[in-house]
């Protein structure tokens, strides 16, 4: 029942921590207090989920043109639109809103794969290889 409630919540710490960690970084990058640092992380969230796809559906062409490479823009963009949203978070410059985007797509992939079960990828068979048996590689 809480599954997607943990699976939320962790992904709102990974990006809170992000966040927070990105404004040690990167010195264009401030939030004026804890308050700020959980609302933007809960308001990119929101807008990574609903914003992001609709813009990227607007700027469909860009992205083919330049090779997916506008999908930088497109993060960056989010980024500064949580900080126009939310009072004391701030963020200088499109450049910056783009190199904290890679920082925290990184940051993010990093903890997955840390939390991530590696074991339940690949098992190795055990018993007799009959069909539908523990021997099965499906």
């Amino acid at each position: 029942m809480f599954d997607g409630l943990t699976n939320f919540l962790l992904h709102w710490a990974t990006l809170a921590g992000a966040l927070w960690l990105a404004s040690h970084l990167f010195r264009n990058v401030r939030f004026d207090s804890h308050g700020a640092l959980i609302a933007a992380a809960l308001l990119l969230g929101f807008a990574n989920t609903f914003v992001r796809p609709l813009v990227i559906l607007l700027t469909l062409p860009f992205t083919l043109i330049t090779f997916g490479l506008f999908l930088l823009v497109v993060n960056g963009l989010m980024i500064l639109l949580v900080a126009r949203l939310v009072r004391g978070f701030q963020v200088t410059g499109l450049w910056t809103a783009m190199l904290v985007s890679i920082f925290i797509s990184l940051f993010s992939f990093a903890v997955s794969y840390f939390l991530a079960d590696h074991g339940a990828a690949f098992q190795l068979p055990i018993g007799p290889a009959g069909p539908g048996g523990p021997g099965t590689w499906i």
